[in-house]
């Protein structure tokens, strides 16, 4: 948790933390001396004076002040005051002729909150978009705060006497600070990899940011719709020379880096940190290996403890492969030959591909030769960015990861050349699993997921909650219960049918089949017709008009779901309802009595109604008893789920000792447990299983109890009305020491 929080702290430090502070000088920030940047400011060898607004807006105070401080920093804080311009005019005369104000301003027609995030300071969807209209009405109304616009912003500016500033936009936004523009330069890159959204309410989201960046750039609507900005104010027109500024403090101490555009036409990048100088080394060093393998990088150097490098004023790769893609198919795939071929000539091969779906191993991978990192220009590709190096890597793995980014940041490609025909025309798609998860974990590690994932769970958007936002909107409350809600509404009295076999349609047969037996499985694919999903075969939609509309109940299980509807409409077809995978249902489970607790004649309610608990419970033991026992002591109904053989040997990589259908009758058979259940493989997480069950706690051992993905685990039930409670971890018995004792009598 420790580190998680460092890591926090140093995202939100990356506001300003590249800015060319002058040690020693003296810096007054509007805040907390315990605020992130507020340690920033002192990190940067400034005498800070910490105040808040009442003490600013005191005139002994800005009378003691004078024309003293070269730095003013103001971050979210002009926002809580009902007179800004009041506030601008005061730090005018705190100021040193050559000093600088630094706002961070937070923008109302931020595209955040046209995509459905509440504002900040009321809570609410759409009050800043509105002008705040709705709220502040009154006398009698709070003011908590309020967000301004570019031009609102600039007109307080005027009116308080500052004449010279500039804006930068932010972007995704002030506490998450990844990209940062002066309002009069562009990006020349396709933003949907390089940028994740970060929202205060991500559950009310309804439209994917990422999808419209490049849009609002092409229509001079980028800078009026940035999230926030940061805007420099002086008494002079001397301001910093940046065009960019962008931010990797996500990456830790030794990886942090920021990497500057500016306006004199060189790139820099600057350590975060001391502790990641000798990462710039590494880059030059890389560079320099590239090269002399016939690759064409960006010439770069170092200077002053910086990484400096040309502008190129070229198109980035990704870009000339989305273009490829829509104008010239031949052409896009005589590239992406090409960029095979650079990346087998990158290194020498220390094993050649042998046809058994490995492919060749480098002798130094890099797993950044990707067409984010590099131009297309002058007719060639040239690379740069390359800071990562592995020994004995697979070529195809690099590959597999220039493909799935590519399809990730133009998700259109798939209309005309599917990723898997890709993954197929390179001899991918054997290993697939492998390739994909090696990437996974080059990013895991780099982008410290682990230990920020309930971070990012907190302000980050979930695709299937943003879809089934999307199609609330798109429904009367009415169709919306009707369509996506009561799905099983005559599912019990009449034959359901499932309309669709592919992903969706497996995970509902996964996590419902049971409860709700499937009659059969239709799909327009004609292709599809005869294969099994599940032992179930796959028809043609003609057996609906074979049957009495008052037989059977469709449920569709696609996800662009609207043609289909329009197909039943044609034919008559109105009971129908839509499986939406994001939604938990909750399985149909038996009645379950409320018990009580304590001596008799005195019984009290247990503190929990129903119980979960997951796990493996290989060689079954007093401590796995322990546990139910605990857990039943304080539910009333307590269901264990048991993990897979299949899934034992896929996430512990190990091959269970019992097998399952023995470890789930043991459990089953322990009289504190009341319903022993399979975990889906592919379903097996905290979040499925309450969409299932819908219990109010789910308990587990505290050898847990501060690993970053079961905090996110908590937070989540937390969210949903339910809970997580650690039991102290058996430390007399468990499994791994009972599975080491029998291999040491063995050996």
């Amino acid at each position: 948790m420790e580190q998680s929080q460092d890591l926090i702290k140093g995202i939100q430090k990356g506001l300003l933390q590249w800015y060319d502070f002058h040690e020693g000088c003296e810096a007054l920030y509007i805040g907390e001396r315990a605020e992130p940047l507020a340690e920033m400011l002192v990190e940067k060898g400034l005498k800070v004076f910490c105040a808040t607004f009442p003490e600013v807006l005191c005139q002994d105070r800005q009378n003691g002040y004078g024309h003293r401080f070269n730095y003013i920093v103001c971050i979210e804080a002009l926002e809580r005051v009902t007179d800004p311009t009041e506030a601008l005019r005061a730090f005018r005369g705190m100021l040193r002729q050559d000093g600088k104000l630094l706002l961070g301003m937070n923008n109302r027609f931020g595209i955040r909150y046209f995509c459905g995030d509440r504002d900040i300071y009321t809570n609410r969807c759409f009050d800043g978009v509105e002008g705040y209209r709705r709220v502040y009405q009154k006398a009698e109304d709070a003011f908590r705060g309020r967000s301004y616009d570019m031009a609102e912003l600039k007109d307080m500016l005027r009116q308080s006497g500052w004449s010279c500033f500039q804006f930068f936009s932010v972007f995704s936004e002030l506490r998450n600070p990844t990209l940062i523009y002066a309002e009069d330069f562009l990006p020349n890159e396709d933003l949907t990899n390089r940028l994740f959204p970060f929202y205060h309410h991500p559950q009310n989201v309804f439209l994917d940011e990422r999808m419209l960046y490049g849009d609002l750039a092409e229509n001079g609507m980028f800078h009026q719709m940035a999230n926030a900005y940061l805007i420099e104010c002086g008494m002079s027109d001397d301001m910093s020379d940046i065009n960019q500024v962008t931010c990797s403090m996500d990456r830790g101490k030794e990886n942090a880096l920021f990497t500057i555009i500016r306006k004199s036409g060189i790139v820099e990048k600057k350590p975060a940190y001391t502790e990641g100088e000798k990462r710039l080394k590494v880059i030059i060093e890389n560079g320099q290996d590239l090269a002399e393998h016939g690759i064409s990088v960006v010439t770069a150097r170092l200077e002053h403890g910086s990484y400096i490098m040309p502008y190129v004023d070229g198109e980035v790769a990704q870009l000339y492969f989305e273009r490829l893609i829509e104008t010239d198919v031949e052409k896009f795939l005589q590239e992406m030959d090409c960029f095979q071929g650079l990346i087998l000539q990158s290194s020498e091969i220390v094993k050649q591909d042998l046809g058994d779906g490995e492919g060749a191993i480098l002798r130094k991978g890099y797993p950044d030769m990707v067409p984010l990192n590099c131009f297309y220009t002058g007719g060639e590709f040239v690379f740069y960015d390359q800071e990562f190096c592995v020994e004995n890597y697979p070529a195809n793995a690099i590959l597999a990861r220039t493909i799935t980014t590519f399809y990730c940041g133009y998700r259109e490609a798939n209309r005309i050349i599917s990723m898997d025909t890709l993954f197929e025309r390179y001899h991918l798609a054997e290993k697939r699993e492998k390739w994909i998860q090696m990437e996974g974990m080059f990013l895991t590690e780099l982008l410290n997921h682990n230990q920020l994932s309930v971070y990012y769970n907190q302000h980050r958007i979930n695709e299937g909650a943003l879809n089934s936002n999307r199609q609330r909107i798109n429904c009367t409350d009415w169709e919306y219960r009707k369509l996506f809600v009561d799905i099983f509404e005559h599912a019990d009295t009449r034959r359901l049918i499932l309309f669709g076999s592919g992903n969706f349609a497996e995970k509902f047969l996964t996590l419902y089949g049971r409860d709700y037996p499937v009659y059969a499985i239709i799909d327009n694919n004609e292709k599809k017709w005869g294969n099994k999903v599940k032992g179930i075969e796959v028809q043609s939609p003609d057996i609906l008009q074979q049957m009495r509309k008052d037989e059977y109940k469709v449920l569709i299980c696609i996800k662009n779901y609207v043609s289909v509807m329009e197909q039943l409409n044609a034919l008559g077809i109105t009971e129908y309802s839509i499986y939406d995978a994001n939604i938990g249902y909750g399985r149909k489970m038996d009645a379950r009595p409320v018990q009580t607790s304590g001596q008799k004649g005195k019984e009290l309610p247990k503190k929990y109604h129903v119980g979960y608990i997951s796990g493996v419970f290989d060689l079954f033991h007093v401590g796995h008893l322990n546990m139910f026992k605990r857990a039943k002591e304080q539910c009333d109904y307590l269901i264990v789920g048991v993990v897979t053989d299949e899934g034992v040997r896929r996430y512990k990589k190990a091959e269970p000792f019992v097998p399952f259908e023995e470890r789930i009758e043991l459990v089953r058979a322990c009289r504190y447990v009341d319903e022993a259940v399979e975990i889906p493989v592919q379903y097996n997480d905290t979040k499925e299983a309450y969409k299932l069950y819908h219990f109010d706690c789910q308990f587990s051992g505290s050898d847990y109890e501060n690993d970053p993905f079961w905090i996110s685990n908590k937070n989540y039930l937390e969210q949903n009305g339910s809970t997580l409670v650690f039991f102290p971890y058996t430390q007399t018995t468990n499994s791994t020491r009972i599975k080491a004792l029998i291999e040491k009598r063995l050996m």
